[in-house]
């Protein structure tokens, strides 16, 4: 019996010791799986922490270049009337309001304004935000007062007009902010509509993501998320808006470790430069910064309660919500944003009633004032790439510094669009589908100021400032004829207007014809060049040569391959409207060429001077040569084929400038220029069919209306030396006397004035030319011309 109790009392022994072992090996299984789970966990977070680290603490932002035009620069005496002053301040988002109470705003009376400037960081010196008191008379600014110091100024540069910028690969556009610049109750209202508990949680919100988690069981997909500001900042700088578990499990550490790395005011900065707002086009909008200049047209600081609840609105659904496409959907979000804020005591009732009752308060465009002048950033980002990599221009946050003065921008498009518009109108079907280009630049410096490249003027496409590769017909003979004033022919040399037949290389024979299809005989070479003549340009092109042709077009700046054909000397040669304003500057510029720039300056984002772009110039054609074709461009004007320039113009604005007409009637062009201001106008069709009109048609009336509005200065030039004046007969290119009809006064390189004399019937007159001839100041319309 002892026996059997010893065996049977063992059972529950090994049965203990294999329940122990069970045990054992379980706890010892769960010990090894924390330990691997720990070092599983710590290599994440060893990871995430990099990659938080990486991005947070480098170059957060592929920042695009920003692109700005000239600054206004205001002085007494500057010619400005109230209607351009209004029209830079809306270009600059300026709130025209009845008292100016804050930056950014201006108040406009009948001959006085009062403005509160913004500042801006120049490379130079800053410029800071003043209130201003600017008294007017007439078309002219005469007084600026400071009204803080009660003291005049002599000199105030308001900030310049931001026209664009240079995207990197994403598209991607934001202008930074820091979190002190950004306006009252906008943190707020984050915090409130998107993340209560931001400042107690720690990168993630437990409570928020059960809450979600439940809403998504319901529903049986991703519905709702419970994502922190944080999270929502992880999901937008380092991974992708998928609704996927993998995403939202992966959003987690890294949230935690941002949370653990950064301060709140750190990442809420950050997002709020990073969250997505809105699309221009092919731009997406990032960051509350770019968001309030996107629906405003104002920068952020500037924006009122009911504009800032309307940013934060956005932020559940950019295009959902969209103020443009839904209105009352987006009005409806707002008043949630601001009764959430009023709620939690933000924002008192009062603050609330009024902000409740204000409308949207969007701009009308989808575009940003920054994308109103397409053409010249084309210009400038084609300048830019001669000395900048793509790469640098759409990440490195430059700032471009340009030559584009807004007002006269403006008043280009106007001219071109306005003027179409009448012509088709005028010319019914024949006027259809017309098209057109400008090119505005200052004479005295090179400096382009204006670019318009199409009827479209925000299309951001075919450029024919630039790339319309079209035949410039008569704009190429002041070319001609300064070529022949240089070999000795002077501005009576007789030419002859007589047909010509020409044999081409090919065997063709080429036969040009003047535009009315008749012939004139023997006429003066000024006379030639003011009525256009097509055979006496030919005739005078084919004696002194097409390589001393092609030489002068070469050295007044066409840098494009040209062939030595005769129809070149009727404007044959296709160039852009680029390339002509580049060779009538020149003209402009006294034989000096300037190479047109539009761009003034680049700097880094901090303002440290990259490269600057200066005035160069290189003289090419003798002044005294120069000067005796601008005596004949502003007779085109006066008396030959751009005379109706005076039924428009005051008649003291000395106009020099030229007429040109395709062959067949297909393209009408105008380059001409005054004291200040140079412009080249084509107008024709993309599909090159032919116009019902000639250049003094088409063009010159675009020409006529943009310096109408201009007010240019007259066209003066101080006599070089070299020149005499002498009176001529024009009939014969005789010397005369002032008394005789029919006389009148014209430019001679010394020594070349006609020897022999006309006979008036009246007076007795010497056979040889006085010594020291010169101008008789009381003489003809040229005696403004001289300074």
């Amino acid at each position: 019996m002892a026996k059997k109790r010893a065996k049977t009392s063992s059972r529950p022994r090994r049965s203990s010791a294999k329940k122990r072992s069970i045990w054992s090996f379980l706890i010892g299984l769960a010990l090894k799986l924390s330990l691997l789970g720990a070092v599983f966990l710590a290599v994440i977070l060893v990871y995430t922490d990099a990659q938080v680290r990486e991005k947070f603490e480098g170059k957060r932002w592929a920042l695009p270049a920003k692109v700005y035009a000239r600054p206004l620069e205001l002085y007494p005496g500057q010619p400005l009337t109230l209607a351009d002053l209004r029209l830079e301040l809306q270009s600059l988002g300026y709130q025209l309001v009845p008292a100016v109470n804050r930056p950014g705003s201006a108040e406009l009376g009948n001959q006085r304004a009062r403005i509160h400037t913004r500042g801006f960081a120049f490379p130079d010196e800053p410029e800071l935000p003043r209130r201003l008191v600017l008294d007017f008379q007439g078309e002219r600014l005469q007084r600026i007062r400071d009204e803080v110091a009660g003291r005049d100024l002599p000199l105030v540069r308001m900030e310049p007009v931001l026209i664009g910028g240079i995207y990197p690969h994403t598209n991607e556009d934001r202008d930074l902010i820091r979190l002190q610049d950004a306006p009252d109750y906008l943190v707020d209202a984050l915090i409130v509509v998107e993340d209560r508990s931001y400042y107690s949680h720690f990168g993630i919100s437990l409570k928020g993501m059960s809450r979600a988690a439940w809403v998504n069981f319901r529903a049986g997909r991703f519905v709702q998320g419970g994502s922190t500001l944080t999270q929502q900042l992880i999901k937008n700088f380092y991974l992708t808006s998928e609704r996927t578990l993998s995403r939202k499990l992966l959003e987690l550490p890294m949230a935690l470790v941002m949370d653990m790395r950064y301060s709140k005011d750190e990442i809420l900065e950050a997002y709020l430069n990073e969250v997505y707002l809105g699309q221009s086009g092919s731009r997406a909008i990032h960051g509350f910064g770019l968001a309030s200049q996107f629906y405003f047209s104002r920068p952020l600081p500037e924006l009122d309660l009911h504009q800032v609840a309307l940013l934060v609105a956005l932020v559940k659904g950019p295009s959902f919500y969209d103020p443009r496409r839904n209105p009352e959907r987006a009005l409806t979000r707002r008043n949630l944003v601001l009764n959430l804020l009023h709620e939690e005591g933000v924002i008192t009732a009062e603050a609330l009633r009024q902000s409740l009752e204000k409308p949207l308060d969007v701009v009308q465009s989808r575009s940003l004032q920054k994308g109103a002048y397409p053409a010249y950033l084309d210009l400038v980002k084609r300048q830019l790439r001669k000395d900048y990599r793509d790469e640098d221009l759409g990440s490195e946050g430059l700032q471009v510094f340009t030559s584009l003065d807004p007002i006269v921008q403006s008043r280009a498009d106007q001219a071109l669009v306005s003027t179409l518009n009448t012509l088709e109108q005028r010319h019914g079907a024949a006027g259809k589908d017309l098209q057109g280009a400008v090119v505005v630049t200052d004479p005295q410096t090179g400096e382009v100021l204006a670019m318009v490249g199409g009827r479209d003027t925000r299309f951001e496409g075919f450029n024919r400032s630039l790339d319309a590769i079209r035949p410039i017909g008569s704009l190429v003979k002041p070319a001609v004829y300064l070529a022949a004033l240089e070999r000795g022919y002077t501005l009576v040399s007789p030419l002859q207007d007589e047909p010509i037949n020409l044999r081409l290389p090919n065997g063709d024979v080429w036969t040009p014809q003047n535009f009315d299809r008749q012939t004139h005989g023997t006429v003066l070479l000024h006379r030639a060049l003011a009525r256009s003549y097509n055979l006496s340009t030919v005739h005078l092109g084919m004696e002194i040569g097409l390589p001393r042709v092609i030489d002068m077009m070469r050295r007044l700046g066409v840098e494009r391959h040209l062939d030595a054909f005769p129809s070149l000397l009727l404007g044959a040669q296709g160039m852009s409207p680029l390339e002509v304003a580049e060779m009538y500057q020149t003209f402009a510029a006294n034989g000096f060429r300037m190479p047109l720039r539009s761009i003034r300056m680049v700097t880094t984002a901090e303002g440290e001077e990259l490269s600057r772009y200066p005035f160069q110039l290189r003289q090419q054609v003798e002044a005294k040569h120069v000067h005796l074709i601008q005596y004949a461009l502003q007779e085109v004007v006066r008396e030959g084929t751009a005379r109706s320039i005076y039924q428009q113009l005051p008649s003291n604005l000395n106009v020099a400038g030229k007429t040109g007409t395709s062959n067949d009637q297909r393209d009408s062009w105008f380059a001409g220029y005054t004291g200040n201001r140079l412009a080249v106008v084509w107008v024709g069709r993309d599909d090159n069919s032919r116009l019902p009109f000639t250049s003094t048609g088409g063009a010159l009336p675009v020409w006529t209306a943009l310096m109408k509005a201009e007010k240019p200065t007259p066209l003066q030039a101080s006599r070089p030396q070299g020149i005499e004046y002498a009176w001529i007969d024009e009939e014969t290119g005789l010397r005369s006397d002032p008394r005789c009809e029919g006389s009148r006064q014209l430019p001679f390189l010394e020594g070349s004035a006609p020897l022999r004399s006309v006979d008036c019937g009246q007076f007795n007159l010497p056979t040889e030319a006085p010594s020291g001839s010169g101008a008789d100041p009381d003489a003809g319309w040229f005696r403004n011309w001289f300074r």
